[in-house]
């Protein structure tokens, strides 16, 4: 298909430009709808039985500009589109085309951050990766290319964008919703030594083990940074329920440590007669190629390269850290919480 890795890089990132218009289409129509339908009939849930995630009112907005985008970009390469919506998980495009023809696998999420965007809390993210198509075998490891867009609340006039392409680092601009205007922007993850005095978490923003996750938090910050004094924080944590916007957050230099366990809850729900909700999934985090080649570190919790095949079911636990420094302060402390309660896997 290509004669080479470099070849097969150049020709994903002629897909960079077309997929940054998809975006900002996508994010127009989103941002139009926003101001123009009430909070109540966003937030009104169309369907909770689909491959993925529950889907909202505001998830249908751009699916149509998403199906139709992504059919222009496959008139020069036919693809395998996977996103959550989609009946069965996945589209071959062009219509009419086979998935064997495929050349690529394009992976996304139209709207992450669902539930932030609704109540108009916070920004949400369009969220692209895409691979070589490997067949059933293409996982995360394969994205060569990732785009993310911000879909900003109501009251903000600024969105970012961030692109990487892999072995050739990542770039972001900030768009000016009332000027147009765009600027670069600088991605650097924060450079501390220590998570003390900055933003380090475990994500727990959805019911369901939140006791478990929190005592394992609890417990690497105490074993990092000793026991907590009057009157002092020694760390912070922000719960923000979108995982593009986390892996954004680490890039930015905003957050030092995150880690997304809820897959690993399963086990101790079960013992309690609890299933495990939702988890985050490969579409979730398929731009976590822009966090590595902005110099940030994601991992599984095992500590082993992230990986995970594209498809909307699977669920996924990873681990984010700024820089090595972090990752030496918080990796063992981590795995030892995790170890001691029979919760980590070597990969």
């Amino acid at each position: 298909m290509f004669s080479g890795e470099g070849a097969m890089i150049d020709e994903a990132q002629r897909l960079l430009e077309p997929i940054k218009r998809l975006h900002e289409r996508l994010r127009e129509r989103i941002v139009a709808e926003c101001e123009r339908v009430a909070l109540e009939e966003l937030s009104r849930v169309v369907a909770d039985e689909v491959a993925g995630d529950t889907i909202y009112a505001i998830d249908r907005v751009g699916e149509e500009a998403l199906i139709c985008g992504f059919s222009e970009i496959a008139r020069d390469a036919p693809l395998v589109l996977i996103a959550e919506g989609i009946g069965g998980g996945a589209v071959v495009l062009p219509s009419g085309a086979r998935e064997e023809e495929a050349v690529w696998r394009i992976i996304v999420d139209p709207v992450d951050g669902t539930r932030s965007l609704m109540y108009q809390k916070r920004s949400a993210w369009v969220l692209t990766g895409v691979a070589p198509n490997r067949g059933a075998q293409t996982s995360l490891r394969d994205i060569v290319l990732a785009v993310q867009t911000e879909i900003p609340t109501l009251k903000q006039h600024l969105g970012d964008v961030l692109w990487a392409v892999r072995g050739r680092g990542a770039q972001a601009e900030r768009w000016n919703r009332l000027t147009g205007e765009r600027t670069p922007l600088r991605l650097q993850p924060s450079r501390a030594t220590t998570i003390r005095h900055g933003y380090a978490y475990v994500a727990r923003f959805f019911p369901g083990a939140r006791d478990e996750l929190a005592a394992i938090d609890e417990e690497i910050v105490r074993e990092a940074l000793g026991p907590v004094q009057p009157g002092k924080a020694h760390c912070f944590e922000d719960q923000y329920p979108s995982t593009g916007g986390q892996l954004y957050e680490l890039v930015m230099g905003h957050d030092r440590f995150i880690a997304d366990l809820r897959p690993l809850m399963a086990r101790r729900l079960r013992a309690r007669g609890l299933l495990l909700g939702i988890c985050c999934h490969p579409y979730d985090l398929c731009t976590e190629l822009i966090a590595r080649e902005a110099g940030a570190i994601i991992t599984g919790p095992d500590g082993c390269a992230l990986d995970a095949p594209l498809t909307v079911e699977a669920d996924v636990a990873w681990v984010g850290y700024a820089n090595a420094a972090i990752r030496a302060e918080i990796e063992p402390l981590l795995q030892r919480a995790l170890a001691r309660r029979g919760l980590l896997e070597k990969g």
